[in-house]
């Protein structure tokens, strides 16, 4: 009987990634690309030591209970939201994240998004494609400058903060509201501005969120947010999409409250409004935030490692329920 730990994965990973479970672990897993329903997941994790799973995957404490032996929760994902952490504290279970990795590959997605949708380079691509183009004309698809315009964060914890180098590449004044407001010094060394939520709303051009994903921050930006931005004002979500009120921001698209969005991530994923997928100007991507090969390979590892030292009994690196060793 092999010694190596048993886990069960709800979705394959990148190679590098599968070729260190399989080598390390005792591996069953789900072959096929879709998700797991509840049943099978509470079905995969028996007689496993460990679990890795994805966040779209909602692990709550009836799938914990369904293996009182189950040595760690290991998420594919900075995020921790999808996973019952209260009630795994309570068993004693560990739960663990892949933070760092994805800053710079979600802040060039946000940056991508919002270039995308200023320029309307989807919205030209999808012109182009259908045949309908017929020749250059000077009122064509005319976009928004980026440059020297204002860039208000919402959120300035890692990804945030990585967005400022992109937007002093475009000469862009950068407005942010966060929790915690920096030191003077800090302000002054990033050259941005402290603004309270509303007066950010009511400045920026384009506004980026970069929030968690909690109790306080869902539907961040509703109906009284959008009245508050400028009606030729753009904005950019690769956070979470619980943040916004996707109908609210519907209607503020369709009224002309807002301009336009870039979102990678929805309410209620993989459903989208149904306005939003007939709508121009909005770019809608498929939660690509941290897709790359580099960054998802990155992510897999770290997953995989933090699956693997809980399941020998070690502390595991990324741990987010450290009060279970207290």
């Amino acid at each position: 009987m092999s010694d190596k730990p048993r886990i069960f994965l709800t979705r394959e990973l990148p190679p590098k990634t599968m070729e260190l479970l399989q080598d390390q672990s005792v591996l069953t897993m789900n072959h096929e690309d879709r998700y797991l329903t509840k049943q099978e997941i509470m079905n995969g994790i028996q007689g496993v030591d460990g679990l890795l799973c994805l966040l779209t995957d909602v692990i709550d404490d009836e799938i914990l209970a369904a293996n009182p032996a189950l040595k760690v929760v290991a998420n594919f994902a900075v995020g921790f939201n999808n996973v019952d952490v209260d009630a795994a504290t309570a068993r004693k279970i560990p739960v663990t994240n892949t933070p760092g990795v994805l800053t710079e590959t979600t802040a060039d997605m946000a940056f991508a998004l919002l270039l995308d949708v200023a320029r309307r380079v989807s919205e030209g691509d999808r012109f182009v494609r259908a045949k309908a183009w017929h020749g250059w004309g000077p009122l064509q698809f005319l976009g928004a400058d980026v440059s020297h315009s204002t860039l208000g964060l919402i959120g300035l914890g890692r990804i945030g903060m990585s967005m400022v180098p992109r937007a002093r590449g475009f000469s862009m004044n950068v407005l942010y509201w966060n929790r915690t407001r920096l030191a003077p010094s800090e302000e002054a060394s990033l050259q941005v501005t402290y603004c309270e939520l509303d007066e950010l709303l009511q400045q920026s051009d384009f506004v980026s969120l970069h929030v968690a994903q909690n109790d306080e921050t869902r539907y961040l930006l509703g109906k009284r947010e959008f009245s508050l931005m400028k009606p030729e004002a753009l904005l950019v979500n690769t956070a979470r999409g619980p943040i916004v009120d996707e109908k609210a921001l519907v209607s503020a698209l369709q009224s002309g409250q807002i301009a336009g969005a870039g979102l990678d991530v929805y309410e209620r994923e993989p459903l989208l409004e149904s306005e939003l997928y007939e709508m121009d100007n909005v770019v809608v991507a498929p939660h690509l935030g941290s897709g790359t090969i580099g960054t998802r390979t990155k992510m897999g590892n770290m997953a995989a490692e933090n699956c693997l030292a809980a399941c020998r009994g070690q502390l595991p690196p990324n741990l987010v329920n450290p009060q279970i060793y207290d």
